[in-house]
């Protein structure tokens, strides 16, 4: 019972580790083209320190996006232990529009094209401007990205390449509040995973169809052949 026991916390505590939770972050969906989704979510006193705004609601927050050209999908607030967290998704066309925007003050970012590569890479920090907004907050703050191809290589990502081509960087609030940048950044491939794997079962149903007509085609001729043996064959017996 004991060692059911402390297999059974051994696995909650496995599980634990690899769930992070953050105070304020930046969550990015990026496709190979540019495009993409951002995900902001954070506590409405980090929302005010890390976008320069007096106060964040829902609705203020769609609003930000929107003026930044941004389509917003969903805007909503949640909770966690009591705390509430200012939650907005959005689509953007391209990645490259985003820093320096109202919604993106605090994010400078860049995606462009190295040869048949791309390259990722810009910082995260808290915007110049009045730093009386100090919440005693811990915990962490981050920069997230969701990455459609092979990564080739990172500049040092918290966790490396997480489960679903996931990279990470992070730091704790009391640093991001002091101005701390998080420096980012990956090479990748310019072709999306899915893309790559359609044409590779396309290739691979593309030469079985090859193989399978080639078969056809052997099995027709040497039918033939044998046919045209058998009609010989018949010709000198009748002679």
């Amino acid at each position: 019972m004991l060692t059911r026991l402390a297999a059974v916390v051994l696995l909650a505590a496995a599980g634990l580790k690899g769930c992070v939770t953050y105070e304020y972050e930046h969550e990015i969906w990026l496709r190979v083209d540019g495009g993409g989704t951002v995900v902001v979510s954070g506590r409405p006193e980090l929302w005010a320190a890390f976008k320069g705004v007096p106060a964040v609601a829902p609705e203020a927050a769609r609003a930000l996006l929107e003026r930044s050209g941004l389509t917003v999908r969903r805007t909503r607030v949640t909770t966690r232990s009591g705390v509430p967290y200012v939650y907005v998704s959005a689509d953007f066309d391209d990645v490259n529009r985003l820093a320096g925007s109202p919604a993106f003050p605090d994010l400078r970012l860049a995606l462009t094209r190295e040869g048949n590569r791309l390259r990722l890479e810009g910082d995260w920090r808290r915007p110049d401007g009045p730093r009386d907004v100090s919440p005693a907050v811990e915990g962490n703050v981050a920069v997230r990205f969701h990455i459609p191809s092979k990564i080739y290589a990172h500049d040092n990502a918290s966790e490396g390449v997480e489960r679903g081509n996931i990279l990470s960087w992070r730091d704790d609030v009391a640093a991001g509040l002091a101005g701390k940048p998080i420096a980012f950044g990956a090479t990748i491939d310019d072709r999306s995973i899915l893309l790559s794997t359609v044409f590779l079962f396309g290739g691979a149903i593309a030469i079985a169809a090859l193989i399978l007509v080639a078969a056809v085609l052997a099995v027709q001729r040497r039918g033939r052949r044998q046919r045209a043996r058998e009609g010989e064959a018949e010709k000198g017996a009748r002679v």
